[in-house]
């Protein structure tokens, strides 16, 4: 992977475990090889490795990504079931 396009991911998304996630993702996309989700979303791509295909669509802005809202915790009522 190339560190200069890592660096420039990372400030894109701003979070660390949520780039590699995304960039996980995308490299599963690429490598499955079938449909329209496979491809590049970026030219020039010959002598890249997947890694940094979906790093340079994250740079590009070809490839976003959102939060998922913080959801409300539910609370358990605290009893326990009776044995039988």
């Amino acid at each position: 992977m190339n560190s200069e396009l890592c660096r420039k991911a990372l400030e894109k998304v701003g979070n660390p475990n949520v780039l590699v996630n995304c960039i996980s993702r995308r490299v599963r996309q690429l490598n499955s090889g079938g449909g329209a989700s496979s491809r590049p979303l970026v030219t020039g791509t010959e002598t890249m490795g997947a890694a940094d295909i979906a790093l340079t669509e994250i740079v590009e802005d070809k490839m976003s990504w959102e939060p998922v809202p913080e959801t409300q915790l539910v609370e358990t009522t605290g009893r326990k079931r009776k044995r039988s």
